[in-house]
């Protein structure tokens, strides 16, 4: 896209150029997306335009159900993140639950500031600044603040995995058909997904 060009005008045509394209390739690929959807992943992700799950993942449209937010946060009071869950585990019936943090995280730069970010922000990231705090020894023995950043983003993971193990929904699920949660990063400067070790996946 160069410079002059109106980015969304640019989205649409590019929208455009690739359902000709999916379209063409594969006549059969759109109509069985519009009978309905059947992933066997929910990702629980970060709003950052760098990660995108489907396209990192190498998969297709209708394989992946997504929530995501600022810090991919998870937490038991959140009725957006509770309900997609609760659609995801319980109606849609995935195999796999994806947390994925990622390097260089804006929300977890946010949370080591002592300083006020302002409006809804501050609020938003009070559970990740939970998660500072009950790590502020190890934390403060990293000197680089990417590293450090980045530290915090594993255990923002860990915590949200815990999180997810809690609440009844994935008990039963994972008690009656095995579903599997999986904790990982994103490494933004290389592309790959490292798998944490965080739930109860293989």
């Amino acid at each position: 896209m160069s410079s002059q060009q109106d980015p969304f005008q640019y989205a649409l045509k590019s929208n455009d150029a690739w359902a000709n394209y999916k379209g063409h390739q594969n006549p059969t690929f759109f109509p069985k997306l519009a009978e309905g959807q059947s992933p066997s992943i929910l990702w629980l992700g970060c709003s950052d335009s760098r990660v995108p799950e489907t396209t990192l993942l190498g998969l297709q449209p209708g394989d992946v159900f997504t929530h995501r937010n600022i810090a991919n946060i998870l937490s038991p009071t959140d009725l957006s993140f509770l309900s997609v869950l609760e659609y995801a585990v319980s109606h849609i019936k995935v195999q796999h639950i994806v947390l994925c943090g990622h390097t260089g995280c804006g929300g977890c730069l946010g949370a080591l500031s002592d300083s006020r970010i302002g409006g809804v922000l501050d609020a938003w990231l009070t559970p990740l600044k939970t998660v500072r705090a009950a790590n502020e020894q190890e934390l403060k023995a990293i000197g680089d603040e990417k590293e450090r950043a980045g530290r915090l983003a594993v255990l923002n993971v860990q915590r949200g995995v815990e999180v997810l193990m809690s609440t009844w929904v994935v008990e039963e699920a994972v008690r009656e058909r095995g579903l599997k949660i999986h904790g990982v990063l994103y490494d933004i400067g290389v592309g790959k997904i490292r798998d944490l070790g965080f739930g109860n996946g293989d």
